[in-house]
């Protein structure tokens, strides 16, 4: 045992080795630098000269040299991009205040020499699409294929149809790695498009609003996570202010399906626009006031959830579900929504229980859709819980989320706490994506083949061989104190990231 004591004492001198440790290599830099001294005749400024060593001291024990790993290159990107000016007045199309990255982009696809590179928007932001198609096809030198199905979050990352149509590189915006770049099937890059807002607006609303001393949770969606540690440091002096994670999530981060339990916090404040992903902290934190910061109309609103309601109608569709004889697994294709893991684990519970299993693949699950399936009595739908939660009192039979289901087939009781864990990497079971029962595996990069090219879809083989939605052993790691903004936000902090094509420093 160490002494912990405090005493003084001197500690006992460590016996050596009985052998002289590097004698020989030592003697070599020697004779080395002798003759090395009498060809060039140099002076030596500083330190002992050769002739000055006169004795090998045996080693007490050879010094371990440990090799760090490369060192994260910051502002790679090379000047013949970085001051373009054809480039920068290009870029004066987009908005001042949004980060679209198109500096990065640019040096990552001349990088990797991509021919025909997939973009994917969010319908907030596909009326930036022509312009950024323009400049990365003018000063990347590639062709652009602008994704115009709907994006509806970080879930629906389609490498799948961006390989079908021949594309080698794909550029995802608006929402963060949850999809890991190293099981995608091309070359990923997200753009979160960062948004500059008046941090200082945001901060005095609060300081009005809030009385001193609170203890507020920041959350955000991930446009704001820059925004959102600036509020902080600006608020961390009046109250107790803490940004929670829901890892593979990046701090304060929010998904419609994904959000942190919280202890001891008196309020919840969110920033962005709209209430779709408030709301699952809300659901996971029922009895915390929560408040939403509107960015753009700079208005501080009291937000409220009938929870209670919420609970009554999906504990009323399980009772009903219980009753099934015939269940409809649907597996979500819009993008990479569904996990092939999870349908197997839910299949292989239905089978077990004795009831009959039909199997179905959906983009878009809509209540007509369902009704054509007459012989089914319930369905379970692998896409997102919020179809479940939000919309399934409009369907003519029970459509239950895989927690839900978990409940019938008696695998876990109903939670008091209504779970939004959906990706979450702590889950309450294997029934989510991110569960470790569920980690997806690398997928090996290759440029699609003639075969593949221009096609419109891939065999279920290959997703169920592939598809998976979050992890943590390529993304999302999360180094807030960085100067990065990928790496401040949890994203992509190590030099495999940057390899693979992910969140490199800089614009």
């Amino acid at each position: 045992m160490p002494d912990t004591s405090g005493s003084t004492s001197a500690a006992a001198p460590v016996k050596g080795r009985g052998r002289f440790v590097g004698l020989k290599s030592a003697n070599k830099q020697i004779t080395a630098s002798k003759q090395s001294d009498a060809s060039s005749n140099a002076a030596v400024a500083e330190g002992p000269t050769p002739d000055s060593i006169t004795d090998v001291v045996p080693a007490t024990k050879p010094k371990r040299v440990v090799k760090s790993g490369t060192k994260r290159m910051v502002n790679r990107i090379p000047a013949d991009i970085m001051e373009n000016e054809a480039l920068a007045k290009a870029m004066e199309a987009l908005p001042k205040n949004y980060n679209f990255e198109i500096y990065k982009s640019v040096w990552r696809l001349r990088a990797t020499n991509s021919k025909r590179v997939a973009l994917q928007f969010p319908e907030g932001l596909l009326m930036f699409s022509l312009v950024i198609a323009d400049i990365l096809e003018e000063f990347a030198g590639v062709e652009c294929v602008v994704m115009g199905d709907v994006t509806y979050g970080a879930c629906c990352v389609d490498d799948f149809s961006a390989r079908s149509l021949g594309c080698d590189f794909m550029i995802h915006y608006g929402h963060s790695c949850l999809v890991p770049i190293d099981t995608t099937l091309i070359r990923m890059l997200y753009v979160f498009v960062d948004i500059q807002i008046d941090i200082k607006h945001f901060v005095d609303s609060v300081k009005h609003n809030f009385r001193p001393g609170a203890n507020i949770a920041l959350v955000c969606t991930i446009q704001f996570s820059t925004a959102l540690q600036g509020a902080r440091e600006a608020l961390s002096t009046d109250y107790t202010v803490i940004i929670p994670q829901t890892k593979p999530l990046s701090p304060g981060e929010l998904l419609g399906c994904t959000a942190p339990r919280l202890q001891d916090n008196d309020y919840i404040l969110y920033l962005g626009d709209g209430r779709f992903h408030l709301e699952s902290i809300m659901i996971m934190n029922p009895n915390i006031p929560a408040y939403r910061y509107d960015p753009y109309s700079k208005v501080i609103s009291i937000e409220t959830y009938d929870t209670e309601q919420m609970h009554s109608i999906r504990r009323a569709a399980i009772r009903e579900a219980t009753k099934a004889k015939t269940f409809g697994l649907i597996m979500g294709t819009l993008g990479r929504q569904g996990s092939p893991q999870v349908v197997d684990g839910l299949k292989q519970r239905i089978l077990a229980s004795g009831m009959k299993c039909v199997e179905i693949l959906l983009s878009e699950i809509m209540p007509g859709k369902l009704a054509c399936f007459k012989d089914v009595d319930a369905f379970i739908q692998i896409a997102c819980p919020r179809l479940s939660i939000d919309w399934g009192y409009a369907f003519d039979k029970p459509l239950l989320t895989p927690y839900e289901a978990s409940v019938v087939f008696d695998t876990v009781g109903w939670q008091s706490i209504y779970p939004m864990d959906f990706y979450a990497a702590d889950s309450l079971g294997d029934w989510t994506p991110n569960n470790p029962a569920n980690k997806p595996l690398p997928v090996r990069k290759s440029a699609p083949s003639a075969a593949n090219k221009h096609t419109t879809g891939v065999s279920l083989g290959a997703q169920q061989s592939t598809l998976s939605t979050t992890s943590t052993s390529a993304c999302c790691k999360s180094k807030p104190d960085t100067n990065d903004l990928h790496a401040r936000t949890g994203c992509c902090t190590d030099t495999q990231d940057i390899a693979q094509g992910c969140c490199s420093s800089g614009q």
